[in-house]
C-alpha cells in the first residue's frame, strides 16, 4: 500500500528519480526505477505502526532567512547549499578537521584511510566555516562538531576549539574514537580548559568481540570521568555484529553516569567502505533498535517510550513566545531518528514516561506558548501560572523526586532566563537516541530537505549530512578539492 511519494537516488548511479513509500507486510519499504539499472526495492523502516506514530509529530520549518544559493525540487540534492529549498536550520554542523585516522574500521562512513591522499582545512579555513555558521539567521549555529578522520590527530585542536568558543557556539563537541584521551589525560584537561563540551566517543560494545578497542574506550571514559568532562557514547549498530549488546551499553552508560550524559545508537549506514553485499544482511532501522532497547532491558524501557526529534517544537515555541527572541526550531525530518530520557536512580532505570505523560505535557506547553503569542509580554506571567496546572497534571504519580527536580530546572530556564540550568538535567539522567543516517540504499530527499545536521566546507557551503556522506559523492569532491598537496 502506498503511504507517500517522494524522490530518491539511484543506487548505482546517483541519477534522481521518483520514489514510492510503501507499506509491506508490517514494515515500510521504499521503492523505485532507474531507467539505466533497473528497479530497486530497500526497507525503510522496519514497524508501520511505529512510523504512523511519528508521522503524527511532522513539522514542516521554513529554513534560514539567509540562504547560500536559490534552490528548487529539480536541482535537489546537486546544488547543496544550504538553498532556500531546505526546510530545517543548522542544529549541529560537522566540520571535517582531516581524514587522517589512527584506526581502520571496516564500516567507517567517511572510509578516510582509503583515500591516497590528505584533506586537512588550514587553521583560518576553519575559522571562517565557523563565522559562516554563526552568521546563519535567524538564530546563528547553537553546536558544532569536530569530525574526522580522527580530529585529535591535529595539533592545534586545542586552538580550534578555543576559536569556537570565542565565536559564541554553546557547544563545541569532538567526534572521536578516544585513543589519544586514553593515552594523556593531561591532554583531556587542555580540551577541557579550551572549551570542550561533550565527546562523542566511538563505543560498539562491552566485550572485546563486538568492540576490539574496549580497554581504549575504559580508559578514555575514566581519564574523562577525573577531568569532569562529558561523553555521549555513539555505538554504530550492525546487524549479527553488536545488536545484541544494546542493552548492555546502556547499562554501562548508566553504571557510570557520572560523566556518560547519553548514547546515540546510529544503525549503519552502507557508505564509505561498508559494502553493497551486507545491505540486506546488516541493515538495522530505528524501530529495531527501540524494539531492541525494550527486549534487552527486560521492558524497563519500552518501544513506545521513544519520540522523534519534532516532539520537542513546543518547548521551542514556549522559550521564543516568552523571552521575544528566535530559538532554534527542532524540525528534521520526523523519521530521521527517536529519543528518551531514562533517570539513574537507585532503584534502577526510570523513564522519564513513567513519571510524566508526555503527550499531555507538549501539548500544555503548546498551549501555554500560543496563550504567551497572543497575550503580550504583560500577561506573560498570569499565562505562566495559569498553564502551571496543565503541567502539574501530566506528572504522573511516582515516588521519584526527579520528576520535581525536572519542573524546578524548566522553571528556572524560563523565568529566570537561565538556560544553563537545563544543564543540570543531565546529571541525574541518561539520554538514550538513535539517529539513523540515510545511504544510497534508502535515500529519501524529503528527508535531505529537512536534515538538521549539516557539514561546513571550505567553499563557504553547508551540506546535510546524508547528502554529503551518501549522495552525489559530495565528501570525495570536497576533500579531493582542498586536499592538500604540499605532503
Amino acid at each position: 500500500m502506498l503511504i507517500k511519494k517522494t524522490k530518491s537516488l539511484c543506487p548505482v548511479c546517483n541519477t534522481v528519480i521518483e520514489a514510492d513509500i510503501v507499506e509491506e507486510n508490517g514494515g515500510v519499504w521504499i521503492h523505485r526505477s532507474c531507467r539505466e539499472h533497473g528497479s530497486f526495492r530497500d526497507l525503510y523502516w522496519s514497524d508501520v505502526d511505529m512510523y504512523r506514530r511519528f508521522d503524527t509529530y511532522e513539522n514542516i520549518g521554513s529554513g534560514v532567512e539567509n540562504p547560500q544559493r536559490e534552490g528548487s525540487e529539480e536541482t535537489c540534492p546537486s546544488t547543496c547549499g544550504l538553498c532556500s529549498n531546505h526546510k530545517s536550520a543548522t542544529l549541529l554542523a560537522n566540520i571535517d578537521l582531516t581524514n587522517r585516522c589512527n584506526l581502520n574500521c571496516d564500516f567507517c562512513f567517511a572510509n578516510a584511510r582509503a583515500c591516497g591522499y590528505i584533506y586537512e582545512p588550514s587553521f583560518d579555513q576553519i575559522v571562517e566555516m565557523l563565522k559562516l555558521l554563526r552568521d546563519e539567521k535567524p538564530v546563528p549555529t547553537p553546536a558544532v562538531q569536530f569530525s574526522g578522520g580522527e580530529p585529535t590527530m591535529r595539533e592545534d585542536l586545542p586552538e580550534i576549539i578555543r576559536k569556537a568558543k570565542e565565536l559564541g557556539f554553546p557547544q563545541v563537541q569532538l567526534a572521536s574514537n578516544g585513543i589519544k584521551l586514553a593515552k594523556d589525560i593531561n591532554y583531556v584537561q587542555v580540551l577541557k580548559d579550551a572549551g570542550l563540551s561533550t565527546v562523542y566517543l566511538h563505543f560498539d560494545g562491552v566485550t572485546r568481540d563486538t568492540n576490539p578497542n574496549l580497554a581504549i574506550d575504559e580508559k578514555a571514559v575514566a581519564n574523562c570521568q577525573k577531568i569532569g568532562l562529558g561523553i555521549v557514547l555513539v555505538p554504530t549498530i550492525i546487524r549479527g555484529r553488536n545488536d545484541h549488546q544494546i542493552g548492555d551499553i546502556i547499562r554501562y552508560a548508566a553504571d557510570h553516569i557520572s560523566v556518560i550524559r547519553g548514547i546515540n545508537f546510529q544503525p549503519i549506514a552502507f557508505t564509505g567502505a561498508a559494502s553493497q553485499d551486507d545491505v540486506i544482511r546488516g541493515r538495522v532501522t530505528v524501530p529495531d533498535i527501540a524494539a531492541a532497547v525494550e527486549k534487552q532491558t527486560d521492558g524497563v524501557i519500552r518501544k513506545s517510550d521513544f519520540y522523534p526529534i519534532p516532539c520537542v517544537l513546543p518547548i521551542s515555541a514556549l522559550f521564543e513566545a516568552y523571552g521575544g527572541k528566535p530559538q532554534i526550531q527542532f524540525t528534521a525530518h520526523q523519521h530521521c531518528g527517536a529519543a528518551t530520557y531514562v533517570f539513574v536512580t537507585k532503584e534502577g532505570l526510570v523513564p522519564i514516561n513513567r513519571m510524566l505523560d508526555v503527550d499531555q505535557f507538549f501539548e500544555s506547553v503548546d498551549a501555554m506558548a500560543e496563550k504567551l503569542k497572543k497575550g503580550g509580554s504583560l500577561n506573560k506571567y498570569k499565562t505562566l501560572l495559569e498553564g502551571i496546572k496543565g503541567l502539574h497534571d501530566s506528572v504522573k504519580n511516582s515516588e521519584q523526586g526527579s520528576a520535581i527536580d525536572f519542573w524546578k530546572l524548566i522553571g528556572k530556564a524560563l523565568l529566570l532566563q537561565n538556560f544553563d540550568a537545563l544543564r543540570e538535567f543531565h546529571w541525574n539522567a541518561l539520554f538514550i537516541g538513535t539517529m539513523h543516517f540515510m545511504d544510497r540504499y534508502n535515500y529519501d530527499i524529503r528527508r535531505v530537505q529537512r536534515c538538521c545536521i549539516h557539514y561546513a566546507t571550505p567553499d563557504g557551503t553547508l551540506i546535510p549530512f546524508c547528502t554529503y556522506n551518501s549522495g552525489p559523492v559530495y565528501r570525495e569532491q570536497v576533500w579531493q578539492r582542498w586536499k592538500n598537496t604540499d605532503e
